[in-house]
């Protein structure tokens, strides 16, 4: 009889093969873990799912017809997991050393912990900290910080510990919290649905914490890159839908007036000084697509 994998690690691929692979051989090379691993592919040019089954039949690949974003193909991954715990993991991430149990051990040390991210470091430079947790956001502007952003890991941020939201980069969460809570936010599509989870979650009774016991390494934004029409669209339109969804009486409309107000057209106006009407018109598109978008809140 083939045992119940312990953990369940899901990542969804869009033409990142290459990308794939390599995080595949990262996690063949050091997760001792009893596991089972789960590619999404989200509608690739090509067939990636087909030839990811090739190279490692022992992977579970999904092909999806169509691109059902970062929540959904995540939500496949989870409808087709097995595991005790599940484990997010985005396919441009590394794994270099066996320390995913770590993030077991945070969830099995308290019933309030809901989900744990790890440290994340970039991978081009692995000494540098991405992320050891965020600060909450503020009720109105909706900004906060990334703990930790760009500075040397020396040990400061190596104790773990609540922290007010995850990073979508890796999540691992227990099943029944998934069950108790529900499936990722599909609305989105991109951005800011691991942030609105991490909401409900709390919403719930549940803790985020942040483990930096375990370290991933982030090759940041392969998919989408860093400064894209596609990326400003998503970024306007879900800063707006997570506002409306989070945010409750006077001071939703006062931070929605602020994104609209302030932070659009500042935005808008320093692409055009960049000679990005592209960005501009991407901006503005996605502030109306959250005006239009019907069913807000499902």
């Amino acid at each position: 009889m083939v045992k119940q994998p312990e953990v369940s690690i899901i990542t969804v691929n869009y033409n990142g093969f290459h990308d794939t692979c390599e995080l595949i051989e990262s996690i063949k090379r050091y997760v001792t873990l009893r596991y089972e691993l789960i590619v999404v592919d989200n509608a690739s040019h090509k067939n990636e799912a087909e030839l990811i089954k090739q190279k490692y039949p022992w992977v579970l690949a999904i092909r999806n017809e169509k691109n059902l974003g970062f929540a959904g193909g995540n939500n496949v991954g989870i409808r087709a997991s097995h595991g005790k715990y599940i484990f997010f993991l985005n396919n441009d991430t590394l794994i270099k050393d066996d320390s995913l149990w770590f993030l077991i051990d945070s969830i099995e040390s308290n019933p309030k912990i809901g989900a744990v991210s790890p440290k994340i470091k970039y991978a081009s430079s692995p000494g540098i900290i991405q992320y050891a947790g965020y600060t909450p956001f503020s009720p109105i502007t909706l900004r906060n910080e990334t703990i930790g952003l760009g500075q040397d890991d020396q040990g400061q941020y190596d104790i773990a510990g609540v922290t007010a939201y995850l990073h979508g980069a890796a999540i691992m969460m227990k099943r029944e919290v998934v069950k108790q809570i529900g499936l990722m936010p599909e609305i989105y599509f991109l951005y800011y649905e691991e942030l609105d989870w991490c909401e409900k979650m709390k919403n719930s009774g549940f803790e985020c914490f942040y483990e930096p016991r375990c370290s991933m390494y982030h090759k940041e934004s392969q998919s989408t890159g860093t400064n894209t029409p596609l990326r400003a669209f998503y970024m306007t339109r879900n800063r707006l839908l997570f506002t409306y969804r989070n945010r409750n009486g006077v001071s939703k409309y006062l931070s929605i007036t602020y994104q609209t107000v302030i932070v659009l057209l500042k935005n808008v106006l320093l692409a055009f000084i960049k000679k990005r009407p592209d960005l501009a018109k991407a901006h503005v598109s996605g502030f109306f697509h959250f005006i239009i978008l019907k069913n807000k809140n499902s």
